[in-house]
């Protein structure tokens, strides 16, 4: 009833138009030709009615078949960091990240630090991306503050947006000890072998190569030794000591040294 409802409000509209478009107020134009005049109306009326319903539908349909990503789990560390004989601290971020339509459908990660006002963006141009198994990891491990002050601690809230402006949440608690537990640790490299100075729990060697790349990581189970016993890939040409404390959630990492 709607419809007929509709169709007898356009015709009557067309016919007043017409009626109007007589000079003398009356209508000149033949019957067949004005029925025939209205038919041809309505028949274009309620086919355009039609294609606007349909594309009304479908755009409907495309906004609720639309996903948001998902972030199921999240991680961050601190790391205390060696540059130039100056200990730095470094949170280390990241989060498991899902999306139907693929990881290259992700767009922009933010961390929040809402207490203190604080944002932090990370663009898929910039972020690490690590697959393990059937898992992709995204984050960064070089999230700082200005001037290098200390990171505040506390609750993150971290927004994953993906290319369609659908967005995940998730909180993070970055907890980790106000002043080090341990020494910062030290690596001496001498006549083909290496003293590890270190009171953290693990201790490992990161390789690089000729460019500063990374190449390899190498548990340490004896603090002295030569570094012939070590195993490195034929790639490495420099390392550096990385420590860690997994009880709390952070680790040390010293500058690099040329193994020759």
């Amino acid at each position: 009833m709607g419809k007929l409802t509709q169709n007898v409000g356009f015709s009557a509209f067309i016919f007043r138009q017409f009626h109007h478009a007589s000079p003398n107020g009356a209508c000149n134009i033949p019957y067949k030709h004005l029925y025939y005049n209205l038919s041809m109306k309505i028949s274009v009326f309620l086919k355009t009615t039609n294609f606007l319903y349909a594309v009304f539908f479908l755009s409907l349909l495309a906004a609720c078949t639309r996903t948001e990503p998902e972030i199921p789990y999240a991680i961050m560390r601190l790391a205390y960091m060696q540059e130039s004989d100056v200990i730095k601290e470094r949170a280390s971020f990241f989060c498991i990240a899902s999306d139907e339509e693929g990881i290259e459908n992700l767009a922009d990660l933010y961390m929040y630090h809402d207490r203190e006002g604080l944002c932090w963006h990370i663009s898929e141009r910039d972020w690490v991306s690590v697959q393990q198994d059937d898992t992709t990891w995204l984050g960064s491990r070089s999230i700082a503050m200005i001037d290098d002050e200390p990171l505040p601690r506390g609750v993150y809230r971290v927004v994953l947006v993906n290319k369609a402006g659908e967005e995940a949440m998730h909180s993070v608690t970055f907890d980790p000890p106000v002043s080090p537990r341990f020494p910062f640790p030290s690596l001496i490299l001498e006549d083909g072998a290496y003293t590890v100075d270190s009171k953290y729990p693990a201790n490992y060697f990161i390789g690089y190569d000729e460019q500063g790349t990374y190449v390899q990581t190498v548990p340490i189970t004896a603090l002295q030794g030569a570094l012939a016993d070590m195993q490195f890939n034929a790639k490495v040409k420099s390392i550096a000591l990385w420590t860690e404390d997994a009880l709390y959630a952070t680790s040390a990492l010293t500058d690099g040294r040329l193994t020759q």
